[in-house]
């Protein structure tokens, strides 16, 4: 992907005294008393601020929080308690702008942090008016927030349009080279592991990844329907019968291209869905009519991952099992294991997906985790989001 990269601007000069906008996500978790929980966005944005007030710039940065109505400003939906975080971390005073659409007073060296912008009447639909008044404010438009690059907002999509210059940020531009390198230009075999409880949320994913990768491992509820569709019994676990057609076109579309869905041979079952559930390992084909499929069992386990240690790439996203409960997460360890150990490029996603990286302790042998969520999964379906396809218009 060709895209300017902020980095690069931050060289031999050619930010001193400029106006930088950096759209961040810093959209995070509060409780009742709007303490913040959980700071790791705001940790991560800090290295693209940092780059711009050392390259000598003025600095503006905003994000959305939580789901404000536009035009409705409430306390809860203000940025203040980011503010107060962004200072405690940087160790300066970042001050907070209201009402900074029509123009921000910031000097070369200062940095200020712009109210929610989604409070912006406009924001969603990316009105033009609303984009070309945000563009206004800046000489150079930054592009650091992954998580709402599907989206085509004002403060994301509009603004990169009409700013003298737009660019990627450090963590859009690591996301942007992962995502290229795993599905663009991948070492072969190429393989996917795409989980949930249900195919209907991930088909368009499912059938995007069959015309590309070289094996599409299935788990949780996908695997039980695709289980369904090769003919086994299943008994009463979670699963979507009225989609075995489409299943079974994904099992025909990989064989057709010489690749494979692998199907268990072996799960893990219990009688009913609970963490003091007895678990039984069971034959793919012996599973029983009261049988909840909780897992996969130890020889799939196997096999799935001698695989992953042949890959050259792997893209993961979900847990093949219930790996909250312990007697149902061993499947999901060891394929976690197995990408640690491989030596494929590996790339991971989703927040079940992240939960399973933690729980396991495997955060430095999987080369990029993704953070984007609904932005990663639309990667994976094959689409183009729009803040990469007007970044790459930009620098054409």
């Amino acid at each position: 992907m060709k895209f300017i990269r902020f980095s690069d601007l931050c060289t031999g000069g050619q930010l001193a005294g400029k106006r930088v906008f950096i759209r961040a996500d810093l959209n995070v978790p509060q409780d009742d008393a709007g303490n913040i929980t959980e700071d790791t966005r705001i940790r991560a944005s800090i290295p693209c601020i940092q780059m711009a007030l050392d390259a000598g710039a003025a600095v503006m940065v905003t994000s959305h929080l939580g789901r404000p109505v536009e035009g409705h400003f409430k306390p809860a939906d203000s940025l203040a308690p980011v503010a107060k975080r962004l200072s405690e971390l940087m160790g300066r005073t970042v001050s907070l702008r209201s009402d900074w659409v029509t123009g921000v007073s910031v000097a070369p060296g200062e940095l200020v942090l712009l109210e929610n912008c989604r409070l912006n009447p406009g924001e969603k639909k990316n009105d033009p008016v609303l984009a070309k008044q945000l563009a206004a404010l800046c000489d150079v438009f930054v592009h650091d927030a992954f998580g709402t690059s599907h989206r085509a907002e004002a403060s994301t999509y509009g603004i990169a349009q009409f700013a003298p210059v737009a660019c990627a940020g450090p963590l859009l531009a690591a996301e942007m080279d992962a995502i290229s390198h795993a599905l663009s230009e991948p070492r072969r075999p190429l393989v996917a592991i795409v989980a949930g409880s249900k195919v209907s949320t991930k088909l368009t994913i499912l059938k995007a990844l069959a015309g590309k990768v070289d094996q599409l491992i299935v788990g949780g509820g996908i695997a039980n329907t695709f289980m369904l569709a090769a003919g086994l019994n299943i008994g009463k676990s979670l699963a979507e019968a009225d989609l075995l057609p489409q299943a079974k076109a994904v099992i025909e579309a990989m064989r057709a291209r010489g690749a494979a869905v692998p199907i268990p041979v072996d799960v893990v079952t219990a009688k009913s869905f609970s963490v003091d559930a007895v678990a039984t390992v069971k034959a793919a084909n012996a599973v029983e009519d009261d049988d909840l499929i909780l897992d996969i069992g130890p020889q799939t386990t196997a096999l799935l991952a001698e695989q992953l240690m042949a890959a050259g790439t792997v893209v993961w996203n979900g847990p093949v099992g219930v790996f909250e409960f312990e007697a149902f997460s061993h499947g999901t360890e060891g394929i976690a294991k197995a990408i640690a150990q491989s030596s494929a490029f590996s790339l991971a996603g989703g927040g079940d997906t992240l939960a399973a990286i933690a729980k396991y302790g495997i955060e430095k042998q999987v080369d990029y985790i993704s953070t984007g969520g609904g932005a990663f999964l639309e990667i994976l379906e094959g689409k183009t989001l729009p803040a990469f396809e007007v970044l790459q218009q930009r620098a054409a």
